[in-house]
């Protein structure tokens, strides 16, 4: 499934929001037109009343505290899938557990793919990662929203770089030898 236009320009779509996304976008976009008309007939009121004035109650035009204006834009933009494994990775040991938190550590989050990479420091954590990783998804998903971790991505560690092969003589410094 390719995301690129069929015109050939080559830049790249969002993915059409499905099931509970769709759910979600279709019921964010109710409430905000909910709060907009009742925000337009309180302006309505007020201005019958002698124009807008300033008081002790709280309307749309008060600033929001931090947290708040976070989160209405989390809400606003449909983050609420990346948050939510943003927020798994600060609380990666509580999920999987001590012992393995201290041996693999959750790289990124790819969002179109829904794979969760963790990198581990050996290849027997790497494999053991890969022997618990169908309950760990299902731990995931339970914890994030069903489909939102579709697979764990297991990398053991990186060899060293290979310096030698059968075709380089020892001693060489490469290439730049060779034309001088």
């Amino acid at each position: 499934m390719s995301t690129e236009q069929p015109g050939g320009d080559g830049e790249k779509r969002a993915p059409e929001p499905t099931g509970v996304d769709l759910a979600r976008v279709a019921l964010r976009a109710a409430k905000e037109q909910a709060r907009a008309r009742g925000d337009a007939a309180r302006q309505k009121k007020q201005a019958r009343g002698g124009g807008l004035r300033s008081g002790a109650r709280a309307d749309g035009r008060d600033p929001l505290a931090l947290g708040a204006a976070i989160n209405r834009l989390i809400n606003e933009r449909g983050w609420e899938a990346p948050a939510a494994v943003g927020g798994v990775m600060g609380r990666w040991p509580q999920i999987v557990g001590d012992d393995l938190a201290k041996h693999c550590v959750p790289q990124r989050y790819d969002e179109d793919e829904r794979v969760l990479s963790v990198l581990c420091d050996s290849t027997a954590w790497a494999t053991q990662l890969r022997l618990l990783a169908p309950t760990l998804v299902a731990r995931l998903n339970e914890d994030l929203g069903h489909g939102t971790v579709r697979m764990i991505k297991v990398n053991g560690p990186g060899g060293p770089a290979r310096r030698y092969g059968p075709l380089r003589a020892p001693g060489s410094r490469g290439p730049g030898d060779t034309y001088g």
